[in-house]
């Protein structure tokens, strides 16, 4: 029915061989049976784990006390096989506390979380479907297996998790586990940071990242971004803007194209709306000084979540930036990309290119009849930033003809003085790009001393 690699095929054979049974499980055969490429292949098996050692020599120890053990294939390739197990009591809504190895299949299948995720497959058992998940396949279902309740109570990033599969699927959550994800919401409390960024990632990254307001309608919002939560209580009673700043956002991020820190950050510009509106004597909203509580906002959020230094450098600066007015000339622009570099040293200038995409999703999800000039102007400044580019002009300190060793040679002395002549002159290259030749910037550099 299926064509499985070679190395999955050499340990279920391996396993038959020896009296044992094996199957691949879980998402790779749900992915197969959405003819999709798995990226990983489980293996779950009714030999115990002491047994996987002895019936396959080259493998390692993943898991043993919970039935994990990698097979080893080559430099780098490891299959997981796992013994049969039915799962202990979840007094962290984590993980089990422990785990009782079971020779029936299907004790194995009653503890996964969701149907679609509770199949099996060999050559000659076929496919092993106790949970009707092909049947939610077909229909575009996510839905827990057995007690929804229960499967969150047991690891509350289950709920979470089923965001996530709608998300990437394209697939609606069963009625009975979306009102178990709502009563059970507070749980998600009990779940690491790095565990509940790696699913917000996901959604993000899919073809479906409105499902994020999935995550606000559930309850589970108010615990991972209650600051986005706010988004959709607060109005926006101006001529640019049609709907509220939550659902804003929302088609901020749908129009943004697939990479993680410009998705972030539509998600987190508008975030000092709520705590910055006021309204005139006309009827008509501002938000002043909104992107500066933005910035801090989303700060404050990506550590929470624990993103790296890197992330933040990438996002950061367009959530500060993205409602700048830049000129559509090579000054303003040089200037600009100066200015956002400042805040993300890491960060190499197409993150200019990144707040062009960012300011166009934004542009997109305000009122249609006042978005045509601003995407004009955003087409305008790409077309500068690639005359810059292919012009080789200067656009930071490292792009001057000298640097901190000549001025030294020149005499100025070393620390703090050095840097401030090189901003000088990335000052006066910006303006006179043909100044940028180590002769003329020895001769400015002396006029400056």
């Amino acid at each position: 029915m299926f064509k499985l690699p070679e190395n999955v095929i050499y340990i279920l054979k391996t396993l038959e061989t020896n009296g044992f049974e094996g199957y691949i499980v879980g998402g790779c055969v749900r992915d197969l049976l959405l003819e999709k490429e798995p990226n990983d292949w489980d293996v779950t098996t009714n030999a115990l784990p002491v047994q996987l050692f002895e019936i396959f020599p080259k493998s390692v120890d993943i898991g043993s006390a919970h039935g994990t053990v990698g097979v080893i294939f080559g430099s780098n390739d490891i299959v997981e096989v796992t013994t049969y197990r039915i799962d202990g009591d979840y007094t962290d809504n984590r993980r089990p506390d422990s785990v009782i190895f079971t020779p029936n299949l299907s004790d194995d299948l009653a503890r996964r979380d969701f149907t679609i995720n509770a199949m099996a497959y060999n050559e000659s058992g076929g496919l092993i479907d106790l949970y009707d998940g092909i049947d939610d396949l077909r229909h575009g279902m996510i839905r827990c297996v057995g007690d929804a309740s229960l499967r969150f109570r047991e690891d509350a990033l289950r709920m979470l998790r089923a965001v996530c599969f709608a998300a990437q699927l394209g697939f609606e959550i069963e009625p009975k586990t979306y009102d178990a994800i709502c009563l059970n919401a507070q749980l998600i409390q009990n779940i690491s940071a790095e565990r509940i960024r790696a699913e917000l990632d996901k959604i993000l990254l899919s073809d479906n990242p409105r499902r994020l307001e999935t995550i606000v309608n559930t309850g589970l919002g108010e615990f991972i971004f209650p600051e986005f939560v706010q988004c959709f209580a607060t109005e926006q009673n101006t001529k640019y803007h049609i709907y509220d700043v939550g659902e804003h956002t929302l088609r901020a991020v749908e129009n943004t194209p697939k990479r993680l820190n410009v998705r972030l950050a539509a998600l987190l510009h508008d975030w000092g709306k709520p705590a910055t509106r006021t309204t005139d004597e006309d009827g008509v909203d501002h938000f002043y000084g909104h992107g500066e509580i933005s910035v801090e906002l989303a700060q404050n959020f990506l550590s929470r979540l624990k993103y790296s230094n890197k992330i933040k450098d990438a996002v950061l600066p367009l959530v500060k930036y993205h409602d700048t007015q830049i000129n559509p000339e090579k000054k303003a622009v040089k200037r600009a990309i100066n200015k956002l570099l400042k805040h993300s040293e890491k960060v190499d200038d197409t993150l200019f290119l990144d707040l062009l995409d960012l300011k166009i999703a934004d542009t997109l999800s305000q009122n249609p009849e006042y978005s045509g000039e601003r995407q004009k102007l955003a087409a305008d400044l790409r077309k500068i930033y690639f005359e810059i580019k292919e012009n080789q002009e200067a656009l930071t300190i490292a792009d001057l003809a000298i640097g901190g060793r000549d001025l030294i040679e020149l005499g100025v002395p070393e620390g703090k003085e050095i840097g401030d002549v090189l901003k000088k002159l990335l000052d006066i290259v910006l303006e006179n790009p043909e100044l940028n030749d180590r002769e003329k910037l020895f001769e400015q550099a002396r006029l400056l001393r």
